[in-house]
């Protein structure tokens, strides 16, 4: 457990873009074998970060999940003979925020909502296992869009509140590729504000009116991603899984395993069934549940 990037990958689903890939590895874990947000969490269910390179220009969105690992990304764009990084914050959770430290001497760009989170939340996330201290904020702050260059190529950052109130997704409006952070997750999203699935089933429908091509997530199947990623469907198997769910919980009908939860997604490929995603289904069930019964 002592080289945290054995199993790092560098795919490049589009020219100029890459993702840096690591777990769903079964049997490996990073950080220890006793519970932890690194390995129960992100390493497990996968994540990847990505960077939109043009010359000597590079916009990396998260910084991953570790500071090995954001060094690995640093290294790798320096070696293409990027000179110049920029970083993007999807929103405020650990494992998009952990390797900031790698990349304090750039410029930093994160929704005003995640900066208030991150500071808010910022005993908690350097005192975690493993911690992330320090915690290095965003220096650059916006509220609802900015539109960036990177060399020649038009990048947009737009706020969603999905998954979290302060999602924040970058849309490269020429290629009609969205890089979704945690908006989108396969095989289902991870219901982290249970009483804001409102907010977030009607974001999903604002988001499906998009003219989007493909979907490059956080969370998903690495073969998926290194093969340009997931269609526009992946929107509504995320935004039908929380209305199914809701209803389920609501009118008291059994609900299942997510194999059987999302079998009409999966069948059709919007899905990749994953098992691990089992526990992130129970968690939703239980957080559903309590939302509903504060009500």
């Amino acid at each position: 457990m002592t080289d945290l990037t054995s199993t790092l990958t560098i795919l490049e689903p589009y020219p100029g873009l890459y993702a840096y890939y690591d777990g769903r590895i079964a049997g490996v874990r990073l950080h220890s074998e006793a519970p932890n947000w690194l390995d129960d969490g992100a390493y497990e269910l996968g994540i990847a970060s990505y960077a939109v390179v043009d010359g000597r220009e590079a916009l990396v969105y998260d910084t991953h999940i570790s500071l090995a690992h954001a060094q690995a990304i640093r290294d790798h764009l320096e070696s293409l003979g990027v000179t110049s990084i920029r970083v993007v914050l999807s929103h405020w959770h650990k494992d998009h925020v952990a390797g900031n430290a790698v990349f304090a001497d750039c410029e930093i760009i994160a929704l005003k909502l995640t900066a208030e989170k991150l500071e808010e939340n910022r005993e908690r996330i350097e005192t975690a296992t493993p911690p992330i201290n320090p915690l290095v904020m965003p220096n650059r702050l916006f509220t609802e869009t900015l539109t960036l260059t990177v060399g020649e190529r038009r990048v947009e950052l737009h706020h969603f509140a999905i998954h979290s109130a302060d999602g924040n997704v970058i849309w490269l409006p020429e290629e009609k590729l969205l890089l979704a952070g945690d908006t989108l997750e396969d095989t289902t999203t991870f219901i982290s504000e249970a009483d804001q699935t409102a907010t977030h089933i009607s974001e999903l429908g604002r988001l499906r009116q998009w003219p989007i091509a493909r979907i490059l997530p956080a969370h998903g199947d690495r073969e998926r991603i290194a093969a340009g990623g997931y269609g526009p469907e992946l929107i509504d198997a995320n935004r039908r899984y929380i209305e199914r769910l809701t209803h389920a919980i609501e009118t008291g009908t059994a609900i299942g395993t997510l194999a059987e939860f999302a079998a009409e997604e999966i069948a059709s490929g919007a899905l990749v069934y994953f098992a691990p995603y089992e526990a992130v289904h129970r968690s939703n069930v239980e957080r559903m549940r309590a939302a509903l019964a504060a009500r």
